[in-house]
C-alpha cells in the first residue's frame, strides 16, 4: 500500500511504531523495520553514547529504514541530532515541536523530520517551519495526551496542513488504518499495540497487566508530573494522587536521586529538564522533580517489572488488545485486514 508516508520514508507499509521510552529499543525497532513498518528508537532514556550504539545495533540487523525520537527541549538535543546525521538515520521524530533551526539542520542533512503534535495550531506551526510530515495524537493515546479525540483532531489537522499526517491514538488493526486513510491520513502510528508484542522487551508480568486491563482501567492523571498522562490505573498511581505536597516532594526527591545516579545528570540539569517540561504550567517543586524523573517511574515497570513502583503509560486501546503477536505477524495482519475492509466497502454505481 503506497501512501505519502511510505514514499517519504521508504517503508513498505504505512504503519509507525512510536518511540516509547525504555520500550522502543533496538530489538523492537529492528523487528518493526523488518516487518516493513517504520520503527522509531526512543532516545530520551539513552545517553548519547547509548543512542549511537543502539543505532548501530539496529543498522547491523536490518537494511530497512528506521528513525530516532528526540526530546526537542533536551539540553543535548543538538548532540543527538549530530549522531542521527553521522549515522545516516532516515527519520527524526520529536515528542515536542523542534525549533525552526533544528528542523533546517536535519533537513539539510537529508533527514526526514516528523514532529508529534496534539493540536491543530502546533501542526500548522511545524509545517510552516518545514517539517516533512506530522504525527497527530488524539486523546485516546498513551503517555502525555490531550483532550480531543483522534476522530475529531485528525481531520482538523489534515485540513490545516499540506504535508502528510500520521494518525495516532486508538489504533490496533486494519479497520483503524482504513478509517485513518478515509480521514485523509497517510498512515497510522501505534505505541501500546507494539508494546504488546512478543518482540517487545517489556517484562511478561507487565504485559499481563496490560492484557488484563479493561478500557475503564486506563485513566488520565496529572499526579505523575503535573501534565495529563494516560496510563493504567494502579494502586501506585492512586497513592500519587492521594499524596500531599510534603509527602509528594519526599517521594520525588528519592526517585530523582535514583534517576540522577542512573542517567549521570546533575541536580541542576534535572531541575532544568523538569522546568523545560512544564510547558507553561504552574507546577510545584515535587511536580518539577517528578517531571524530570518520570523516566525512572517508567523504567521501574518497563525494565524492572515492578508494577507496584512504576507507572505504565497506556493508550485506551489496551483495553481491547488480547494477544502478543510478533511484529511481522502484527503488521501482516493489519495490512491483510485493511485489504479485506477495502474490498468489503460498498462501491457507488458509476
Amino acid at each position: 500500500m503506497r501512501t505519502p508516508l511510505t514514499e517519504l520514508t521508504g517503508v513498505r507499509h504505512p504503519i509507525v511504531q512510536t518511540g516509547m521510552g525504555w520500550v522502543a529499543g533496538p530489538r523492537l525497532v529492528t523487528a518493526t523495520a523488518n516487518a516493513g513498518a517504520l520503527g522509531i528508537l526512543a532516545s530520551a532514556t539513552m545517553t548519547p553514547a547509548e543512542l549511537r550504539a543502539a543505532v548501530r545495533e539496529v543498522r547491523s540487523r536490518t537494511d530497512r529504514p528506521f528513525g530516532v525520537n528526540l526530546r526537542a527541549d533536551a539540553g543535548d538535543a543538538r548532540e543527538r541530532v549530530r549522531i542521527i546525521v553521522d549515522e545516516g538515520v532516515r527519520v527524526a521524530s520529536f515528542a515536542l515541536a523542534p525549533s525552526r533551526d533544528l528542523i533546517a539542520e536535519l533537513k539539510d542533512a537529508g533527514v526526514v523530520v516528523i514532529p508529534s503534535v496534539g493540536a491543530r495550531r502546533h501542526a500548522e506551526k511545524v509545517a510552516g517551519w518545514g517539517a516533512d510530515a506530522v504525527l497527530v495524537q488524539g486523546g485516546e493515546g498513551g503517555g502525555h495526551t490531550g483532550e480531543v479525540a483522534t476522530t475529531v483532531l485528525l481531520p482538523q489537522v489534515v485540513d490545516a496542513v499540506d504535508i502528510p499526517v500520521i494518525a495516532a491514538g486508538g489504533f490496533r488493526d486494519g479497520r483503524g488504518l482504513v478509517a485513518a486513510l478515509a480521514h485523509g491520513a497517510a498512515g497510522i502510528a501505534m505505541g501500546t499495540r507494539f508494546l504488546l508484542t512478543s518482540d517487545s522487551t517489556v517484562p511478561d508480568a507487565v504485559k499481563a497487566r496490560y492484557l488484563a486491563a479493561t478500557v475503564k482501567d486506563i485513566t488520565v492523571t496529572t499526579a505523575v508530573d503535573g501534565l495529563p498522562h494516560r496510563m493504567l490505573r494502579t494502586e501506585f498511581v492512586s497513592s500519587l494522587e492521594r499524596a500531599g505536597r510534603v509527602r509528594g516532594l519526599t517521594q520525588a526527591v528519592r526517585r530523582a536521586a535514583g534517576f540522577r545516579k542512573l542517567s549521570g545528570l546533575s541536580w541542576a540539569a534535572m531541575v532544568r529538564d523538569g522546568l523545560a517540561m512544564r510547558h507553561g504550567k504552574d507546577l510545584s517543586w515535587s511536580q518539577i522533580l517528578l517531571a524530570a524523573n518520570t523516566p525512572m517511574l517508567l523504567r521501574a515497570s518497563m525494565v524492572e517489572g515492578r508494577t507496584d513502583l512504576g507507572v505504565m503509560a497506556s493508550g485506551q486501546i489496551a483495553g481491547v488488545i488480547e494477544d502478543l503477536p510478533g511484529c511481522e505477524e502484527l503488521v501482516a495482519r493489519i495490512m491483510s485486514e485493511a485489504a479485506q475492509v477495502l474490498r468489503a466497502l460498498p462501491h457507488p454505481e458509476p
